[in-house]
């Protein structure tokens, strides 16, 4: 063997865990990065309690995560994969509007935000940028990024901003029609805690009682995209 052949050795392919729900995505995502030489697809997962049970198993370099999941949430799924196992990276791709979402995704420990509009190429070139050691954002939510850091006014200035990530979860299940029983087991908490919530997120968008917190969620449910 040649010292140069010594030298270059085998490349390092990265192990990905994909979560997704619908198994064609799945099956498009893992198409697309077993073509990449330094990618692997090590295991699909369809939510948070498949995902959580097969990382000590399967050990990823990466978890390309949705956020809209059966049973538990992706915010929670990636909060519970920081903590089986700190150093993971984490990249969500999903269809929810970046600009409400990447920023929880980022306190929350992820390492990127990427909406499922984009092509293959942006989200391999994502998927990089991350197992990089680096942050990834859309060029479009960078630049907000930038805005709000200056002060300068952007959509992250909406009401919903200021929501814990579990007030959140509970306003998006009241714009679904839930109630605070159903509420409660979607979320697995208790009804008292639900009601706690609801109360904290009606004084923080300013409404004086539970039924306008209902239309107002209701509102903003139906002005999101499907996904």
């Amino acid at each position: 063997m040649s010292s140069k052949n010594a030298k270059t050795g085998p490349r390092i392919r990265h192990r990905i865990l994909i979560v997704d729900d619908h198994p064609i995505t799945r099956y498009g995502m893992s198409q697309l990065f077993r073509q990449e030489p330094d990618l692997e697809v090590c295991g699909e997962a369809e939510d948070a309690t498949q995902a959580i049970s097969l990382l000590p198993v399967l050990r990823p370099h990466l978890v390309v995560c949705d956020l809209a999941l059966p049973g538990k949430h992706g915010l929670e799924c990636l909060k519970d994969s920081l903590a089986l196992i700190p150093d993971l990276r984490v990249l969500v791709v999903s269809m929810h509007d970046e600009e409400l979402y990447a920023e929880r995704v980022l306190r929350a420990g992820g390492c990127g935000y990427l909406m499922k509009q984009a092509g293959g190429e942006e989200l391999i070139h994502a998927v990089r940028e991350v197992l990089s050691g680096r942050i990834y954002l859309s060029k479009r939510m960078s630049e907000n990024a930038l805005h709000v850091f200056s002060g300068r006014n952007s959509k992250s200035d909406l009401p919903t901003r200021n929501l814990t990530d579990r007030e959140f979860q509970v306003f998006q299940c009241l714009g679904q029609g839930m109630t605070s029983r159903e509420i409660g087991t979607a979320l697995h908490m208790g009804r008292k805690t639900v009601e706690t919530h609801r109360r904290h997120v009606r004084e923080k968008l300013n409404l004086k009682s539970g039924p306008e917190l209902i239309k107002y969620a209701v509102r903003w449910m139906a002005s999101q995209p499907a996904g």
